[in-house]
């Protein structure tokens, strides 16, 4: 017996072994010479190498044996560790195996689409959106036909399966189910048929609002992780316009669709932006006062009881504000805004509610961390009216004013000598002749006091400034100035502002005394 003949085969089943055993004299008598032309077949192993001599006869049935034996180990394995596996079916012969080594894997792949379909792994299909059969057509006539049958059934499934997930709403109001849309400039949606699903909703019975909540609820939570496509943007963007969340009942719902807004990626924020800009102007009007509502019924509810702790919807806020300053960046009254002219003027997202909180804390605790974790409405000024901007500005010039004072003072004490009352003002003596040199020269000599309260006195004189002196001062220096024929500005009548003179100036030291006057 040859060495092949001894290898081991007791791990085969008796019935492969007998049936190799059975099919060795066939393939003696009637394959031999085909046999013979084929190469030798490469073994893994080198104890199986040894016992195969090229040519020699009366190895194949052992040889089967062993092939036998190993496929059976090899499908076991792999039918314990994966659920797919390739099957090779009916094989009855050695040669129709393909060679074994040991990284067969990597050096032999079987082609998916080369074989047959027993040997084929499932292949996930690329997602389809569903098919939505009805048009804005169908849609309102099913309105019409309910207000003269009372029947709500059908208006009720449209709403059912249109809000179920995002695919669904992408299928919905898409205008091609079948194109990608995957430009900044068009946003793929058929607007008309939002709108008009969005103004019938609001008429619907509360069950038909109830379960396109739900729905949105189910597709929020389907999709809170995980890359956002093009369609799950198209899905925000759809959902952010539902004038149910005008309803303070509904703002658990909305603060999580706008976290997970305000989570998506720049270039995500940059396709929502251009998509927002192509809104009518009542359609963004109510976007933007949605969100106002939003922050100030969360800064002073009317039911506390009907909101989550404070300390746990911390999120709610900043959220909202990020939003909201991807609209403002929109319609911004500025040159690099995306529309012109804006549809919305600025002082519309101003939010008169911030002006009953403690704006110095906003902007000490803006001033102490930036724009990082922490949150300030400083880092969304936009929002904050001029009034309350003044309040913070003078507020601040004023602790200013005391803490360099302060300083001075203490410089002072600190080198014994005696402290003046004077130190703690910025004195500006000048000629009412020479009132802009003078005021010139006084404010480079005396930089390091421009912090300092100001306290102004006329040359020739008598008088003590308790603010009228400095308030005459300020009111001839601006006549003075912006008077033509100065020629350091000139009045356009048409934008009813002062611009800067079109002629030749030598000497641009003033123009800095108008901005530390500013």
């Amino acid at each position: 017996m040859s060495e092949a003949e001894r290898v081991p085969s007791p791990a085969a089943p008796p019935a492969v072994a007998a049936a190799a055993a059975a099919a060795a004299p066939e393939e003696k008598k009637g394959k031999e010479p085909e046999r013979e032309k084929l190469p030798p077949i490469v073994s893994a192993g080198a104890g199986a190498t040894a016992g195969l001599d090229r040519g020699s006869k009366g190895q194949i049935s052992t040889f089967s044996s062993f092939v036998s034996t190993v496929n059976q180990k090899k499908e076991a394995a792999e039918n314990r560790s994966s659920p797919t596996h390739l099957v090779f079916p009916n094989i009855k012969n050695v040669r129709d195996l393909p060679p074994i080594c040991l990284d067969v894997r990597q050096k032999q792949r079987i082609s998916v689409d080369a074989g047959s379909s027993e040997t084929k792994a499932p292949v996930l299909p690329e997602p389809v959106l569903p098919v939505q059969p009805k048009t804005m057509k169908d849609f309102l006539e099913d309105v019409e036909k309910v207000k003269s049958s009372g029947d709500w059934k059908t208006v009720h499934d449209f709403y059912l399966t249109t809000f179920d997930s995002f695919p669904e709403l992408n299928g919905a109001f898409k205008k091609d189910a079948s194109a990608s849309f995957n430009t900044i400039e068009d946003s793929g949606i058929n607007a008309k048929f939002v709108n008009a699903v969005y103004d019938a909703l609001l008429n619907t019975p509360q069950d038909i609002q109830k379960t396109v909540l739900k729905g949105i609820i189910n597709s929020l939570l389907r999709e809170w992780k995980g890359p956002r496509t093009k369609d799950d943007l198209r899905a925000y963007f759809i959902l952010l316009q539902n004038p149910q969340f005008n309803n303070t009942s509904t703002y658990v719902i909305y603060a999580h669709l706008l976290r997970q807004i305000a989570t998506l990626v720049e270039a995500d924020h940059h396709f929502l932006v251009h998509w927002f800009k192509k809104l009518s102007q009542k359609r963004f009007k109510q976007l933007v006062e949605r969100l106002l509502q939003f922050i100030s019924l969360r800064l002073f509810p009317a039911k506390p009881e009907e909101f989550p702790p404070i300390s746990k919807c911390s999120w709610w806020i900043p959220s909202a504000s990020k939003v909201l300053a991807l609209l403002k960046f929109i319609f911004a009254d500025s040159a690099n805004s995306l529309v012109h002219p804006p549809l919305i003027p600025y002082t519309d997202f101003y939010n008169s509610t911030l002006d009953h909180i403690d704006l110095m804390e906003e902007y000490h605790t803006w001033q102490s961390f930036g724009n990082s974790h922490r949150f300030s409405f400083c880092q969304y000024p936009f929002v904050i009216s001029i009034a309350a901007k003044k309040i913070i500005i003078q507020r601040d010039s004023e602790q200013q004013m005391i803490s360099i004072a302060r300083q001075s003072l203490v410089d002072k004490v600190s080198r014994r000598q005696r402290p003046d009352m004077n130190m703690l003002f910025l004195n500006m003596k000048v000629r009412r002749t020479h009132l802009v040199s003078d005021s010139l020269d006084e404010l480079t000599r005396k930089r390091a006091d421009l912090k300092k309260k100001l306290k102004v006195t006329f040359v020739g004189e008598a008088g003590l400034d308790m603010g009228g002196l400095t308030k005459e001062w300020f009111l001839l220096l601006i006549r003075q100035i912006f008077h033509p024929d100065y020629g350091m500005f000139t009045y356009h009548k048409d934008s009813y502002c002062h611009w800067f003179s079109s002629f030749k100036c030598d000497n641009y030291s003033e123009f800095r005394l108008v901005g530390i006057y500013a």
